[in-house]
């Protein structure tokens, strides 16, 4: 019986034959490459030039390591840009000395500091009189849109939208993307959201993080308390 590749030792002419019947050997398993000793290039032979391929790879390898390399530090400069808006919206909020002044500074100040286009404060109303209903920058929305619009989340990024009138008024037209972020003050006060609208479509997309918006609205919801003097 003719002993098997198992059976006996594998020899050089074993492996030529092999290759020869699978051409496409190093293609489907490029990590060979990291333990053969490739031939040095001759010119005018039939020898693959294993070398300069290996060289083209390193080159390879070394241009996608530059390229995450960037992203890496894209991402890490465009997060601490936006670590830094927020620290100074959070700033300006706390200097405020009247309600009427924070509100303001809520959809104006935030509007800047955040580099986005238009910013409300849209509190939910089941028909009673909400206090400081009037002030500019507070939108009114019937009882159970929010719950309906954020579906259970505390956080929703949308890009490449149309705004509604609903929530950002006559500037509804401007936005394209948006982020909006449950603010819950109080179980005495009614279902609240700030909304952040941006006429880039793709400034806010599913998938972003989320800690530092996080973090403005939990200032915003103790600074709403502190100043109507609620609890939790």
């Amino acid at each position: 019986m003719t002993n098997s590749l198992d059976d006996r030792k594998v020899t050089s002419a074993d492996v030529l034959s092999y290759l020869k019947s699978h051409p496409d050997f190093l293609s489907k398993n490029p990590e060979a490459l990291d333990i053969l000793v490739p031939p040095k290039q001759q010119n005018g032979r039939k020898i693959a030039d294993f070398q300069t391929y290996m060289i083209e790879r390193l080159k390879a390898d070394k241009t996608e390591a530059i390229e995450t390399a960037k992203e890496i530090v894209e991402t890490a400069r465009h997060n601490m840009n936006n670590q830094n808006r927020i620290h100074r919206s959070v700033l300006r909020l706390l200097e405020c000395t009247t309600f009427e002044e924070f509100i303001e500074s809520i959809t104006t100040d935030l509007t800047t500091f955040l580099d986005v286009d238009i910013t409300s404060l849209v509190i939910e109303s089941d028909g009673d009189k909400i206090p400081h209903v009037t002030l500019p920058g507070i939108r009114i929305v019937p009882a159970g849109t929010l719950d309906k619009w954020m579906a259970g989340r505390t956080i929703l990024h949308q890009s490449d939208i149309s705004g509604v009138e609903i929530v950002y008024g006559a500037g509804a037209q401007l936005v394209r993307s948006q982020v909006l972020v449950r603010v819950d003050v109080s179980q005495k006060t009614p279902p609240a959201i700030l909304a952040f609208g941006s006429r880039d479509p793709q400034m806010f997309q599913p998938g972003q993080g989320t800690e530092q918006v996080s973090f403005l609205a939990g200032v915003v919801e103790r600074c709403i308390r502190s100043w109507l003097h609620l609890s939790i």
